[in-house]
């Protein structure tokens, strides 16, 4: 049973995260042979002030 967990900034809308999921979905599928039922797809939402690069964090860097 794969299970794959994505950590990402948040902000993007649920319709992008879902595409996402059903994409990765089927390349694990096609890539392991494995049936989309054994699949698992976890997606941690950080927010910007949780994030750093360095010393600098995400909420503070311009976009």
């Amino acid at each position: 049973m794969p299970i794959i967990q994505i950590t990402m900034l948040e902000g993007r809308d649920q319709e992008t995260i879902e595409t996402c999921m059903r994409n990765i979905a089927h390349t694990v599928q096609k890539s392991l042979g494995v049936p989309l039922t054994s699949i698992r797809i976890v997606v941690n939402e950080v927010p910007k002030n949780r994030f750093a690069v360095g010393d600098k964090l995400k909420s503070e860097m311009q976009e």
